[in-house]
């Protein structure tokens, strides 16, 4: 009887392990073309693999980050509908780079770092791809 319980909790304990790694959150962002005019942009699904920021950067047709014009701190998992209030003008025509940082490498915790280039608050990537979608305003 032993034998039969420890074999049933054997077998739950690696399905419950593969289910949870099957159903993993990959860092992902969601956005799409929206209107700027009231001073935010928003995402409307992000998925963070650990607390960080979204960060929205200037970009053009090159689709390189440029100077960053707004963030808003995310939670890890999945979090819907994240706004972002836009430090700078942005313009209608203009593309942003809605982009996933995490809180690693700066000196202070819930507090946003990054200035471009530097490593505080940095961007996270996958397989060397940045976590980001680009969209452009309305």
């Amino acid at each position: 009887m032993k034998t039969g319980i420890l074999t049933a909790a054997a077998l739950i304990a690696t399905a419950s392990t593969a289910f949870a790694a099957s159903h993993s959150m990959t860092p992902m962002v969601d956005a799409s073309d929206q209107s700027v005019e009231n001073g935010v942009v928003s995402a409307d699904k992000i998925v963070a693999d650990a607390n960080g920021w979204l960060v929205v950067h200037r970009t053009d047709s090159e689709m390189k980050p440029g100077p960053v014009v707004g963030h808003a701190p995310l939670r890890k998992g999945e979090t819907m509908d994240v706004a972002a209030i836009l430090t700078e003008d942005v313009a209608a025509g203009d593309m942003l780079m809605l982009m996933v940082h995490s809180e690693a490498g700066g000196t202070e915790t819930g507090i946003f770092e990054y200035t471009l280039g530097a490593k505080e608050d940095g961007p996270i990537k996958i397989d060397d791809k940045l976590v980001m979608t680009v969209i452009t305003a309305q």
